[in-house]
């Protein structure tokens, strides 16, 4: 289950801010940014308040706590979690994403068939 500290890199890298940026924003300091970020400091309730507006969240998401026991998990398969997970450690990868949303239609679909055709799910043969 994530942790305050996990919750917060993950908002602040969500919006591409430094701890710099994220800590000049909230008027706090950037070492006061790494020290939520590494788990050696908390938040007071106002601070905690002021990240969250900040973030547009509720205090529970900011805390790790929604309750993952009412909710669908959003990925599967382990497999697909685990690269999600990568995706989220490696934001350098994010650039492929960003790339695909800038395609027609009619080239998503092509490489959906060229996909198809490579791992066999195909009958067409591409001759």
């Amino acid at each position: 289950m994530p942790e305050f500290k996990d919750m917060l890199k993950f908002f602040r890298m969500r919006e591409h801010l430094s701890q710099s940026e994220l800590a000049e924003k909230l008027g706090i300091s950037a070492s006061t940014v790494s020290m939520y970020e590494v788990g050696r400091r908390q938040p007071d309730f106002e601070t905690e308040e002021k990240i969250a507006d900040f973030f547009n969240t509720d205090l529970n998401t900011l805390r790790g706590r929604d309750n993952e026991s009412e909710q669908p998990a959003y990925y599967l398969d382990k497999e697909s979690s685990d690269t999600a997970q990568f995706l989220f450690d490696n934001p350098e990868y994010k650039v492929l994403f960003d790339a695909s949303r800038k395609v027609k239609p009619q080239d998503i679909q092509y490489v959906a068939d060229l996909i198809n055709r490579v791992s066999g799910n195909s009958d067409d043969t591409g001759c």
